[in-house]
């Protein structure tokens, strides 16, 4: 039975034009290099998918543990967390005298990252004087 399989091959082969033999034979060298360009692109992605979420976290945990950290600008139990669009609003004053001195909306940065579109509006509302306060009653 192998031998009838063997023969089938070579007579099949044989049979095949070189032209064409050479050109499924470039055919597969091909398809064989863009395999292995794949699997590098695949890892490369990966190891930067890897990066970020690491980045990710790290940000985040800053953001957890700032009001503790040296240069956060307020004492850590008048500040806040919020989360989104800013990370903290805190009332300066608050734990020490029962009097607020001043809101600050904070937002905590590490690393290159930058503020977000959101971020950056927020910071213009503020710097315009875009702010007010309202008190709103429920049930009225």
């Amino acid at each position: 039975m192998i031998e009838q399989v063997l023969c089938y091959i070579k007579n099949t082969a044989t049979a095949i034009p070189t032209a064409v033999l050479v050109i499924l034979a470039v055919l597969l060298l091909l398809l064989i290099i863009q395999t292995i360009r794949l699997h590098k692109d695949r890892t490369s992605l990966r190891k930067d998918a890897i990066k970020r979420s690491r980045s990710v976290i790290g940000g985040q945990l800053a953001e957890q543990v700032a009001p503790f950290l040296p240069g956060f600008p307020c004492n850590p139990g008048d500040a806040r967390f919020i989360g989104k669009p800013v990370d903290f609003i805190a009332f300066p004053g608050l734990t020490e005298d029962n009097t607020v001195h001043e809101v600050l909306l904070i937002e905590v940065k590490t690393g290159k990252s930058a503020l977000s579109g959101r971020e950056k509006e927020v910071r213009r509302a503020v710097a315009e004087g875009r702010v007010r306060y309202v008190e709103y009653r429920a049930g009225e």
